[in-house]
This record gives C-alpha cells, structure tokens and sequence, in this order.
C-alpha cells in the first residue's frame, strides 16, 4: 500500500492506494483514522490515482463539474462493500 497527503479545506486528508486503487481515504484524527491501512504503507506521492484523486478532490472543494472518479478498491466487510457501492449511485448534489 502507498501513502499520500492531501491539504483539503476540512484539514489533512490520507489517500491510501493499492495496486493502483484508491483504497482509503481518511480525516486526520477522525474516529477510524486509518483503520484499513496496511502498517507496512510507504508514502509516495507521485502516483497517478493519487494525482486523479487530488483532481477529484480540487474539483469538488471548488464546487466545478466533477471529473470521473479514480479506480477505487476500499477496503472493508462484505456490508460496507455493498453500502459504498450503493453511495457510488447518488448522483452529485
């Protein structure tokens, strides 16, 4: 897994990715900071679905069109992996 910082209007936010993949995403001290990350994380910024995400994140903090989102692979139980896919239906707005 790799790591990445974003400075984000709501304070730092932590992009995790995994085999290209968006795999985490997470507020600075928020109640499960991290809960997923994998402790053997390095933190690289210069991946492409980082970059992808921070556009994403830009986008929607500026309130402009949003582009597509980045490959996302979240980590969690059977119960949130259907409830995210669910989220990834509520148009923006």
């Amino acid at each position: 897994m790799e790591l990445t910082r974003y400075a984000s209007p709501l304070g730092t936010i932590f992009l995790a990715a995994d085999n290209g993949a968006l795999a985490g995403l997470w507020l600075e001290g928020q109640k499960y900071f991290a809960a997923t990350l994998d402790e053997a994380a390095v933190e690289r910024d210069d991946l492409p679905v980082f970059r992808q995400a921070a556009a994403w994140l830009d986008a929607y903090f500026a309130k402009q069109p949003l582009p597509d989102l980045p490959p996302l692979a979240p980590k969690g139980s059977d119960f949130r992996q259907v409830v995210w896919r669910l989220l990834l239906e509520i148009p923006y707005g």
